[in-house]
């Protein structure tokens, strides 16, 4: 059953299950692998779901509870491609309807499309 409401536990899965997805990806999988391991249950995953669910919390709620810059960690990923950002928007949308209602998956992937294209021009002015 799709999900109508997002709460922060629904929210939680979704992420946790998106990562299952991405670390699995040959083209971004091993950006995440060699920043946080391969092992998602260790506590550098635990950090980063835990960051990620307030962030994507804040996003569609306007609750303030993530406070850091979003683009700075992956200044340092080097090999960060257009291609990249499709891959992970792809594979964001595919389990984003997994999870919940197309209400909930349209207003969700229009922030990833703009947070998405906003970091590609972030990273093509570095």
């Amino acid at each position: 059953m799709l999900i109508s409401t997002l709460d922060r536990n629904s929210l939680e899965k979704f992420v946790r299950d998106f990562y299952v997805r991405v670390v699995k990806d040959g083209d971004i999988g091993p950006y995440f692998v060699e920043a946080l391991g391969n092992d998602l249950n260790d506590e550098e995953w635990e950090k980063h779901y835990k960051l990620l669910v307030d962030f994507w919390w804040m996003l569609m709620t306007g609750e303030k509870v993530y406070t850091r810059d979003p683009f700075e960690p992956h200044l340092y990923m080097s090999r960060l491609t257009y291609d990249s950002f499709d891959s992970w928007l792809k594979l964001f949308k595919e389990e984003l309807e997994l999870h919940f209602e197309p209400k909930i998956v349209k207003k969700f992937y229009k922030k990833a499309d703009v947070l998405a294209r906003n970091f590609i021009k972030m990273l093509e002015q570095r």
